[in-house]
């Protein structure tokens, strides 16, 4: 049974600088995207009674709650579903808010970046600090208790002192989850093609990110993915599903999916995926070799790690034996922990997450 359904919402008033997913400015077609949307949702949707339910984008929040309340009907729910909405600060209102609490909507994930406002002005954001606050009133004035906000570290112009004055300006939020991502340009985002000055180098957003796990952990935060810190048992029930490697349906344009052992991703031009929602650009079968592989690097992205025994009866392999030199290399460096039958990375071994995980993915 699948548990867990991702939504793709692609709109955005403005694509910010640093961004490379596929979204756009085109909202003119949102009506006739939602219908597609549905069209693929009611082919595929298998009638599995959903965990949770994920609105990504793009910008969902810029949605009707009417066109989101549709997409929510397609489903069944298992007790207490989580269903996140992604929004930015600058669309939060409070009759339109109101109506998406009262569609189910329980989940905020919140695009904040930063608090500076130069920086968010240069990075091609729409809203500034005081839209941030503003927004959290009201998220809170309608009691959403469940609220994410994402921070960026590693952003053009951004000092030490600036990270600093983020952080205690985002505790004193009083929230229950953050999220905190080192920035990469990437290919198909207007930073690619026209670099930033004053980027921080790598030691300096290496520092940032220990700093940060540091900062966060002083204020009762737990840091339980490598990206990711959590109050009160509010972890990201839905993401906490892709790291355990559940399945899960992924709908909408460029929505990645996980079924069978089948990992897929929907086409990615938007008049295509209106034309025809049920086109594939991948659909890869994993082998054994590959699901073992897909396991380990999303478990080590937990702070709970790869626990052995299971990982041994799921693959019938030792895993210990198998991974040996490696488990030995990285604990002597104080990267990797192993501990009560639990193999997880240490903070340090964190920021050095996709060298670790590539060398267990070269044994054969």
């Amino acid at each position: 049974m699948i548990e867990h359904a991702y939504i793709h919402i692609p709109f955005c008033k403005r694509k910010c600088r640093y961004c490379s997913f596929i979204s756009g400015e085109n909202i003119n077609n949102k009506d006739i995207y939602i219908n597609s949307l549905l069209k693929e949702i009611n082919y595929r949707y298998k009638q599995d009674k959903l965990k949770t339910l994920y609105f990504g984008g793009g910008t969902p929040s810029l949605s009707d709650p009417q066109d989101i309340a549709k997409i929510i009907k397609c489903f069944n729910f298992q007790d207490d579903p989580e269903i996140t909405l992604e929004v930015n600060p600058e669309t939060v209102e409070k009759p339109k808010f109101f109506d998406f609490k009262s569609i189910g909507i329980n989940r905020i994930s919140m695009g904040v970046q930063t608090f500076n406002n130069e920086i968010l002005n240069f990075i091609g954001r729409q809203h500034n600090e005081s839209l941030i606050y503003r927004a959290i009133d009201i998220l809170k004035e309608l009691y959403f208790e469940n609220i994410n906000i994402d921070l960026i570290y590693g952003l053009p112009f951004q000092t030490f002192n600036i990270l600093k004055q983020d952080l205690c300006k985002l505790i004193n939020l009083n929230i229950t989850h953050i999220s905190t991502y080192g920035l990469k340009i990437e290919e198909n985002s207007f930073f690619f093609q026209n670099p930033p000055d004053s980027l921080p180098d790598q030691d300096t957003q290496a520092n940032m990110y220990l700093y940060i796990c540091n900062f966060l952990k002083e204020n009762k935060f737990d840091h339980y993915e490598i990206s990711n810190f959590a109050k009160n048992n509010y972890e990201s029930r839905h993401n906490n599903a892709y790291w355990m490697n559940k399945m899960y349906y992924g709908f909408g344009l460029n929505a990645c999916g996980y079924e069978n052992n089948f990992r897929y991703r929907n086409i990615s031009n938007l008049k295509e995926y209106i034309d025809d929602p049920l086109l594939k650009e991948e659909n890869i079968f994993l082998s054994a070799k590959e699901q073992l592989e897909e396991e380990i690097f999303l478990a080590l992205r937990l702070k709970r790690g790869i626990h052995i025994n299971e990982i041994n009866n799921k693959y019938n392999i030792n895993f210990y034996n198998k991974y040996k030199n490696i488990i030995d290399k990285y604990i002597n460096l104080n990267l990797l922990e192993l501990n009560y039958n639990r193999l997880y990375l240490t903070e340090q071994g964190m920021l050095l997450s996709n060298e670790i995980m590539s060398e267990f993915i070269q044994v054969e």
